[in-house]
């Protein structure tokens, strides 16, 4: 068989791509939940029918759902096979969210569903959605102190949740009998099935216009070449053994650091990836189920080489040994509720950490590396009903080796996003005091990190728990090549005007506040990039008159004096960076 002019391959290619970004789209706009409808904690895909692999995903979606998606794909044709659950029906659809069955924490919702052509199975399109609550200990699913996955919340195995375009109301109704908020769920679970629905018209349309064969065809050559455009990326890397490590803060339990250490070994065009030096399986909820280390890793290496397509054959050159016997392979009745959000993002930063290293040009200094993850859980006496409340935050980007790190960014597993603070407020009983850019928040550097953000919400009424899942709480965002750390996390509950802080820093659950209290969050920054002795001192003057940074700051991190009219002055800058460099 011929090879598929470039034209029409490009075209299929985008064409299966543009069919993700409708469906992620379909399901934004038809959610109820602000975590999903304003931050776009979701993403969509299309996975091969016999073996589940990622044909492809939307550049809407959160990157980390890119792996877990395909091996969630993978468990329902496994339960299919081994006969546990039925055979796909045109119309079925599968819900699992079992994090050990290819998944994440349990609140990441995944729908599967067969896509038939001319009665035959075509390929599984497949979405995830973060539900606000799933049931479990407290109110959003962060359970800090959580010691098994079953405190967390409802899992729940493949299982038919639609059986020919009709809800099962019997499973439905088991599902909303275990969690918050019940009444709310309809109409996520409606959106998501919609987004499947768009795609499945989406990818007839495409179908039909070049036919099944060549639409097959296009799909094992794209399979093909991304391999290809992954290895010739790698071949650029000297051969050696690149090292890298990051920091968790704690489990949430046992008030220890926990460690990512990665070893990475670069032979031809083949990368390997090593966690198995990592600390051992803890007992609160920073376990990582394999799916979620695997795919930390992937969304890494897409950071690097943005350029290189995502479908299966991208993954084929990361070759990642099972880190089994660590803290990232976590096996049943772990915790897992902190593996999506920041565990990942630390097994990205150690991946940076240790890359950096072989081509320095193309990798940057750590993210903020957390999404912030606030659950506020209450009963909202003015609309006489119990709410819950999900929120993320962004945070400084890591300088690189042309350019300052991005602020306020998302994390580095999603492209999620605050949520606007005026739909928060109308939606909750609560009220953001400050929402401000986090001033001297970014590592210093050559290329200094971008800044986090501070924010204070106050509770207007009623009663309410708080819990929380964050990190980089105890050490900042690393800086690289002389570079220094971003601000850490800093958590702080005010209650009858006195301060809380977490004794594990970044972690707490079940916090009791009331009307007047209030949660203050400081997000990192990232870390900086190269020698801040060399950064050009005019950049640093720019960043002083813009509130960045204080005059002192610059003078202590970066060398640079500056008179009070706000002028560089150059030779008690000559002289403090030539004693800095003594």
């Amino acid at each position: 068989m011929t090879s598929l002019d470039p034209v029409t391959l490009t075209v299929i290619q985008n064409g299966l791509q543009q069919v993700c970004n409708e469906m992620d789209l379909a399901f934004s706009r038809a959610a109820f939940s602000p975590v999903i409808a304003e931050a776009n904690d979701r993403s969509d895909g299309i996975y091969q029918a016999e073996t589940g692999e990622l044909i492809a995903q939307g550049d809407l979606g959160l990157p980390v759902f890119v792996g877990t998606m395909q091996y969630s794909t993978m468990a329902v044709l496994d339960k299919i096979a081994a006969r546990e659950t039925a055979p796909p029906e045109d119309g079925d659809i599968y819900i699992v969210n079992d994090p050990y069955l290819g998944g994440t924490h349990l609140m990441d919702v995944r729908f599967v569903a067969p896509f038939f052509h001319n009665g035959k199975l075509f390929a599984w399109l497949a979405n995830t959605g973060h539900w606000p609550d799933i049931g479990g200990a407290v109110p959003g699913g962060f359970s800090a102190n959580a010691t098994e996955v079953e405190q967390e919340g409802l899992r729940l195995p493949p299982v038919k949740l639609f059986k020919r375009g009709e809800l099962d109301r019997e499973i439905y109704a088991i599902i909303t009998s275990n969690i918050r908020i019940a009444d709310q769920r309809i109409g996520d679970i409606k959106a998501q099935a919609a987004a499947l629905t768009v795609g499945k018209r989406r990818l007839t349309t495409l179908i039909e216009r070049y036919g099944a064969a060549t639409v097959e065809q296009a799909i094992a050559e794209l399979k093909s070449r991304a391999e290809q455009q992954m290895r010739a990326k790698i071949a650029t890397l000297p051969d050696g053994v690149y090292e890298g490590e990051a920091v968790v803060d704690s489990d949430g339990v046992v008030d220890e650091a926990l460690y990512i250490r990665l070893k990475v070994t670069k032979q031809e065009s083949e990368l390997r990836f090593d966690l198995s030096q990592s600390s051992p399986p803890c007992k609160g909820p920073m376990n990582s189920v394999i799916a979620t280390t695997r795919s930390s890793v992937y969304l890494a290496m897409k950071h690097i080489f943005p350029e290189v397509p995502i479908n299966a054959g991208t993954f084929v050159p990361l070759k990642i040994d099972d880190p089994d016997g660590t803290f990232l392979y976590a096996h049943y009745p772990r915790p897992v509720s902190g593996c999506a959000a920041e565990v990942s993002q630390r097994i990205a930063e150690a991946v940076f950490a240790a890359l950096v290293q072989a081509i320095p040009e193309r990798v940057t200094a750590a993210p903020a590396g957390s999404s912030g993850n606030f659950a506020l859980g209450g009963w909202d006496p003015a609309r006489e009903r119990a709410y819950v409340m999900y929120q993320i935050s962004g945070g400084g980007y890591g300088g690189a080796a042309e350019l300052d790190g991005l602020t306020n960014g998302c994390s580095t597993i999603g492209i999620s996003k605050t949520p606007p603070i005026e739909v928060v407020e109308q939606l909750f009983p609560v009220l953001f005091e400050t929402y401000a850019l986090r001033e001297g928040s970014g590592g210093a550097g050559a290329r200094r990190g971008g800044f986090g953000v501070d924010y204070s919400v106050k509770i207007r009424r009623g009663e309410a728990r708080a819990s929380f899942v964050m990190d980089h709480g105890r050490v900042g965002p690393q800086g690289v090549r002389g570079g220094g750390d971003g601000a850490p996390n800093r958590v702080t509950v005010w209650r009858d005007g006195k301060a809380y802080e977490p004794p594990h820093l970044s972690k707490d659950q079940d916090i009791a506040v009331k009307a007047g209290d209030r949660v203050e969050v400081s997000t990192p920054g990232g870390g900086g990039y190269g020698d801040p002795f060399i950064r050009d001192a005019e950049l640093v003057a720019r960043d002083v008159r813009r509130g960045y940074y204080t005059a002192a700051q610059a003078l202590k991190l970066f060398g640079v004096a500056l008179t009070q009219s706000g002028e560089i002055d150059l030779r008690a800058t000559q002289r403090a960076r030539q004693t800095g460099a003594e």
